[in-house]
């Protein structure tokens, strides 16, 4: 084969000679060449205000075999995108804490298993009304009930909604639905060999090994994971590359013991998710994720086979539409039965509007054990395609598609009652304060006579370790950090304090707060009245400026006590065991 952009013949590494045909240079000129075509429909995509994702799948059409033809070094790119779907489902893990697992465990459960059932049974039966044999009939309905948990967790994560109760649930049943999936592949495979008595020692091997791992890693995140990340968080470099080594280790450990490397992550991260450092670690992991994640993109659309296009296109669409609205009406159905509101129903509904690379990786096992033919193979990817795409817009866009459908949705409310209550399951705070360790012991003093929900952040593992003796809630995260305080839910806020006194973290703490909440009170503080004066331009409701403060206030003690030893004597004395109250504190 060769290289349409170095012109040289790339054949498979030969370990007796010294040298491949191919040297390591192709590999990054090519991924050289598709980062960049992958930018450029990035740009288009922006420019046209649509989904990225749909930049990053038809630059993989662009790049694979029907046009460009440029990759070729398959591999590599399949290894750099198992890389991105680790670091993600890792980040998905440490906002999967037991508490969250207890939430939303058995709706989840029961959503996934009867969202599987429904769709394969009604499935099936469109894929014979459409002519579909059999057999080809029962795989094709499978594939349409398995929706891909990379893409969603994705969407999920760019409308910062991994926390909220729909999207909590939703991780829920996408992982029983990969469950499942990973089920029928191991049966099917086992069947294709004609060997049950393999699969049933397969089976009890994986069991015996999975409870072997879930008590050696319940000790681990209960009993050593929380002391030893408050000795690595005052090291934030040492903190990302431990995270980074456990998630990428963990995953590794599965592999090697049968089980599969995105499961070995998602543990891994829920093993960190009790550590008080979890949202940093989070945050400094999602650029290295983005990147990687791309190439997964590139990668899916690169395999979409687009033969008999035309013959393909009616069926296509067909599957495509019940994929796109069927799916969606089965889990509002079943939220429906479980007490949930319309709304969460619908938002979790929608993240099922695609099928998934475990569908087409089922119609590719199906095909080559002779199961299907390459025209049905053709017809799940074009599907693929087709729902990827329109469950991309379908999320991102479902706070505009709500309103306009919520009448119709009445009609699938088959019990009225719903156990949900308003907000339930989504974090929401009306006052956050940035900064603990310097005066915010005063302010949260405030916010309690308030009695308005509140939320300490805090970079000091120090400050965090008292937070944590005083039962006040927190998050560990760095202010500076945009990743981290887009995940904060800075749009709901109605204060913030900002103690910090770096110029350059309040500016931008101001920007994006203003940004997303004009109407929030922003209170920071500041040393120099030049910064002061930016600030205020920032959008700022007010700048603390500690020494014209204590001045004014100096100046007004002078007036009030004039010359009077004995009253100067007394406020010293105050003064005096305020400091020390303070100074317990540390």
């Amino acid at each position: 084969m060769v290289n349409v952009w170095t012109g040289k013949t790339c054949q498979p590494l030969d370990r007796k000679k010294e040298k491949p045909y191919c040297f390591d240079m192709d590999i990054f000129i090519e991924l050289t060449v598709i980062v960049l075509v992958a930018a450029l429909f990035a740009v288009i995509m922006r420019l046209l205000r649509q989904p990225l994702i749909v930049g990053y799948i038809l630059a993989g059409i662009l790049s694979g075999p029907y046009f460009l033809n440029i990759l070729h070094s398959r591999e590599h790119i399949e290894l750099f995108s198992k890389i991105g779907i680790t670091i993600l489902l890792f980040i998905v893990g440490l906002n999967l804490s037991p508490k969250v697992i207890r939430e939303v465990g058995k709706v989840s459960l029961i959503t996934g298993l009867g969202q599987v059932i429904f769709t394969s049974a009604v499935g099936f039966v469109i894929a014979i009304v459409l002519g579909i044999d059999r057999i080809a009939a029962l795989y094709v309905a499978i594939a349409l009930t398995f929706s891909s948990t990379i893409i969603i967790l994705k969407l999920l994560s760019d409308r910062g909604d991994l926390h909220k109760l729909y999207g909590k649930i939703s991780i829920g049943f996408l992982l029983v639905q990969d469950i499942v999936a990973t089920i029928i592949l191991l049966l099917i495979s086992s069947f294709a060999k004609g060997s049950s008595t393999d699969l049933l020692v397969l089976i009890l091997t994986f069991l015996l090994k999975g409870i072997g791992l879930f008590l050696l890693l319940y000790l681990i995140s209960t009993y050593i994971m929380p002391r030893l990340s408050v000795k690595l968080a005052s090291f934030q470099e040492l903190l990302f590359l431990f995270s980074l080594a456990w998630g990428l280790g963990l995953s590794s450990l599965f592999h090697r013991l049968g089980f599969s490397v995105e499961i070995g992550a998602l543990i891994a991260g829920v093993a960190l998710s009790l550590t008080p450092f979890a949202p940093e670690i989070g945050s400094r992991m999602k650029p290295l994720r983005d990147f990687f994640i791309v190439l997964f993109f590139i990668l899916l659309g690169s395999q979409m086979v687009l033969q008999n296009f035309s013959q393909l296109l009616l069926p296509a669409v067909v599957l495509s539409l019940f994929v796109l609205v069927g799916n969606p009406v089965i889990v509002i159905v079943l939220m429906n039965l479980l007490g949930f509101k319309r709304r969460t129903g619908f938002m979790a509904g929608l993240t099922v509007a695609q099928i998934s690379e475990f569908s087409l990786i089922l119609a590719t096992l199906g095909f080559s054990v002779g199961h299907l033919s390459r025209e049905v193979l053709s017809l799940v990817t074009l599907v693929g395609l087709i729902t990827i795409t329109g469950s991309t817009y379908f999320i991102l866009y479902s706070d505009k598609i709500y309103p306009k459908v919520e009448k119709a949705l009445k009609i699938l409310e088959l019990k009225k009652n719903s156990r949900e209550k308003t907000g339930a399951g989504d974090e929401f705070f009306e006052l956050v304060l940035f900064g603990y360790d310097r005066v915010g012991r005063d302010f949260v003093s405030v916010f309690n006579k308030l009695e308005k929900k509140f939320l300490v952040v805090d970079f000091n593992p120090a400050s965090i370790k008292k937070l944590e003796d005083e039962a006040l809630p927190y998050r560990f995260g760095d202010a500076s950090d945009v990743e981290f305080l887009e995940d904060l839910g800075l749009s709901q806020i109605k204060l913030s304090v900002s103690t910090i006194p770096d110029f350059e973290t309040n500016l931008l703490l101001t920007k994006k707060i203003k940004e997303v909440n004009p109407k929030a009170i922003v209170i920071v503080i500041s040393h120099d009245v030049k910064e002061a004066e930016e600030l205020y331009g920032a959008g700022a409701s007010y700048v603390v400026m500690p020494h014209y403060l204590g001045a004014q206030y100096a100046a007004s003690l002078i007036g009030r006590l004039g010359t009077d030893t004995s009253a100067f004597k007394e406020e010293k004395e105050k003064h005096l065991l305020y400091l020390g109250r303070k100074y317990e504190l540390v």
